[in-house]
């Protein structure tokens, strides 16, 4: 902020402190010098000062309260043009100014009629300084009348005239502070709401990493500890599992966590290059890259796998043909997926059997998980965010969920996403597939 743009705010918060001091020191100087005209009309000085003091003391409040001003102002005149005192320089010189004030203060009635008054007021004005000095004829008496009320009537209007384009700056001013205010605050609300969304995304996505890694597991976990006594490689196979979904999940959350941070930059400035899926480090060497593609709809299969090598009976069903798909569309078939798997996990219970069925319609996408597990029947500590999830998953882009209980038996989440219009086919010859 300019010194200029300080002092501005500092001069409109003490309006009248200032106006009153100006109007005190102006008035030592204006008074005394409208004094000593009253030679010139036979009146006293007193009167003349006094008429001095009601006409310009009223210019101290002129912008707290612009009409209040100039109705005083214009009073004070009128009441000595009454009284035989036509003219009082220069302290009618306060007529201009509170002319000024309340054409850039006031109101707009306020400032059309102080401008109609002066006017008629200086028509007065005129009338009053011919019939006491003038001993002329009546024709030079009217052109020199009209003369000067023409004169006085111009001068008027010009600050009028100045007055509305400081008005109308002041407006303009005014209109671009509120809107530059209103801009902040919807800037503000739009920060917040997007940090929201996004803590919701990142929230999400940690709860799909997790959860289902975790289930994975404590499944392992659980049966590699009952199996350790009677067959020790289950138990080796268990583990391996558990090492493996492990590495996975901290793959995934190092890939998260990743976008969140700033590229590192080399000593030239550029961004290092970041190894695609295949030349990383292989896992537990080094570390991995954070940001390797996101899980889509063609890492089904391994995810299905990986609930196999959980002990439970999962088979995927492809049908139609597969298109490729948007990253983030791709993410959500998988992430609602993977989180109906993990609930298969946690609450189908034992022996259960699980069908992921990925249908290629020619506008959708339909993902069917089904299962002959427990079903409504199984416990939950009713704090799970996965069903949420997964509808505000389908719903961001477009599509609907349902879940609920089978009739036979069992659960079934049913996902049904729409396809971008034109999208290219991923493989043209596969229409069916069952792994």
């Amino acid at each position: 902020m300019t010194w200029w743009e300080q002092f501005t705010r500092w001069e409109e918060r003490h309006q009248l402190p200032i106006d009153a001091t100006l109007t005190v020191l102006t008035g030592l100087l204006v008074v005394p010098l409208a004094a000593g005209t009253a030679s010139s009309w036979q009146v006293s000085p007193v009167v003349v000062a006094a008429f001095a003091v009601l006409a310009w003391a009223p210019l101290a409040w002129r912008r707290r309260y612009p009409v209040a001003s100039v109705v005083a102002v214009y009073a004070a005149c009128l009441l000595h043009l009454l009284v035989g005192v036509p003219l009082i320089l220069p302290s009618d010189l306060a007529v201009l100014l509170a002319l000024y004030s309340v054409t850039v203060h006031g109101p707009r009635w306020a400032h059309l009629t102080a401008m109609g008054s002066a006017l008629v007021g200086n028509l007065a004005m005129a009338s009053g300084l011919l019939l006491q000095s003038w001993s002329g004829s009546a024709a030079s008496m009217a052109a020199s009348g009209i003369a000067i009320w023409m004169f006085a009537s111009v001068t008027a209007l010009a600050v009028w005239a100045f007055g509305l384009v400081r008005r109308s700056r002041r407006v303009t001013i005014a209109a671009l502070r509120d809107r530059a205010e209103r801009l902040e605050v919807e800037r503000d609300q739009q920060a917040t709401i997007a940090t929201a969304a996004e803590r919701t995304r990142i929230a999400r996505e940690m709860h799909d990493i997790v959860a289902h890694s975790l289930s994975v597991v404590v499944a392992q976990a659980d049966g590699g500890r009952y199996a350790a006594a009677a067959d020790p490689e289950a138990a080796t196979r268990a583990l391996g599992t558990i090492a493996e979904t492990g590495r996975a999940a901290l793959a995934d959350m190092r890939r998260l966590l990743g976008v969140l941070r700033e590229p590192e930059r080399t000593a030239t400035g550029a961004v290092p290059a970041v190894p695609g899926p295949g030349h990383g480090a292989a896992p537990g060497q080094g570390e991995a890259a954070p940001y390797s593609p996101q899980p889509a709809e063609h890492d089904l299969e391994s995810l299905v796998e990986q609930v196999r090598s959980s002990g439970v009976r999962a088979s995927l069903v492809r049908m139609g043909t597969p298109r490729r798909l948007p990253p983030g569309i791709g993410l959500t078939v998988y992430r609602i997926c993977q989180e109906a798997l993990t609930n298969v996990l946690k609450h189908g219970g034992p022996d259960v059997t699980v069908t992921v069925l990925a249908q290629w319609q020619p506008a959708a996408l339909v993902l069917e998980i089904t299962d002959d597990g427990r079903g409504a029947a199984a416990d939950s500590d009713g704090a799970g965010q996965g069903l949420l999830g997964m509808r505000e998953r389908a719903s961001m882009i477009g599509g609907s969920l349902s879940a609920g209980p089978r009739p036979g038996g069992g659960f079934r989440v049913r996902a049904e996403l729409p396809l971008p219009p034109g999208a290219p086919a991923a493989d043209p010859g596969a229409a069916i597939g069952l792994g």
